[in-house]
Formats: structure tokens, C-alpha cells, sequence
């Protein structure tokens, strides 16, 4: 099936690519989720004519989000867990955790923003996870998990 992009996306293209993708691709998530639109010649003519809206939309997307980057770099979070006396935690702390220590320090992240490719942290002590606030803009932030108690 063919689509529009209508913003960029990660390992697919930028925006106003016309790619071909797998039905289910386009149908489950890039089209309810308005990151594109079939390609047909109604909708062709329609992204041409809003172009300079979308593009827009995108500057102004990307501004945001190196806007919150400089605010989310700077300092270490804490996160207090049950731990053992050898630092190995009771559970984990996972992306869910890290967004709420963040949101809670005044500086809002949604947990669909942090990924945590090596899986969720077990130990007490500092550790660094990765965040993407927008297709071009990841990084890492420092966390420091302490035991409570």
C-alpha cells in the first residue's frame, strides 16, 4: 500500500514521501495516528496545496522538542526503590518510573518517550537512558536509583 508522509518517520522517510508500506503498517498505525494518508490522487493534490502547513507543523514540532531536550539534559533524577543491602532492587525501574520522577521534578516526560533498550534497571546507582522527544531528537539523561530506607 501506498501513503503520504505527513511528519517524519524513524526508518520510513520525511515528510511528503509517498512509500510503500504493508497494509496493516498504514492502516493500524500510520494512518489513525495522522502521520500519513493513502496515496491517492485526491490526497496528492490536498498535501500539495497544505505543504507549506505541514511543513509548518514539523519546524514547529522539532522546535518544541529541542526546547524540552535542553530542559531534560541538565540534572540527575533521583529515584528511591526497595533494595537489598548488595544494591539489587526489589522489581525494577522501568520507563513508567523514570517518567514520573521526571514529571514529579517539574520536567514532563510521557513514559512512551524513554526507551530502555538494555530492559528495566535492577541495581541502585546511576544510570543513563535514552529519550526520544521527536524523530530527530534522542538523547540520554542521567538517573540515579537509591535505596530506601
Amino acid at each position: 500500500m501506498e501513503v503520504i508522509l505527513l511528519t517524519k518517520v524513524k526508518g520510513l522517510g520525511n515528510l511528503g514521501e509517498k512509500v510503500r508500506v504493508k497494509p496493516g503498517y498504514s492502516r493500524n498505525f500510520l494512518i489513525p495516528y495522522g502521520k500519513a494518508v493513502p496515496a491517492t490522487d485526491n490526497n496528492l493534490a490536498e498535501f500539495e496545496r497544505r505543504r507549506s502547513d505541514y511543513e509548518a507543523k514539523a519546524n514547529q514540532s522539532l522546535a518544541a522538542a529541542q526546547s524540552r531536550r535542553t530542559q531534560l539534559e541538565g540534572p540527575v533524577v533521583k529515584i528511591r526503590a526497595n533494595a537489598s543491602p548488595e544494591g539489587k532492587l526489589f522489581g525494577s525501574v522501568g520507563p513508567r518510573d523514570i517518567a514520573e520522577a521526571f514529571s514529579a521534578a517539574g520536567m514532563p516526560l510521557n513514559k512512551s518517550e524513554v526507551i530502555m533498550g538494555e530492559g528495566p534497571i535492577r541495581h541502585t546507582g546511576e544510570a543513563e537512558v535514552e529519550v526520544a522527544l521527536h524523530a530527530e531528537v534522542h538523547f540520554n539523561v542521567k538517573i540515579s536509583v537509591i535505596a530506601e530506607g
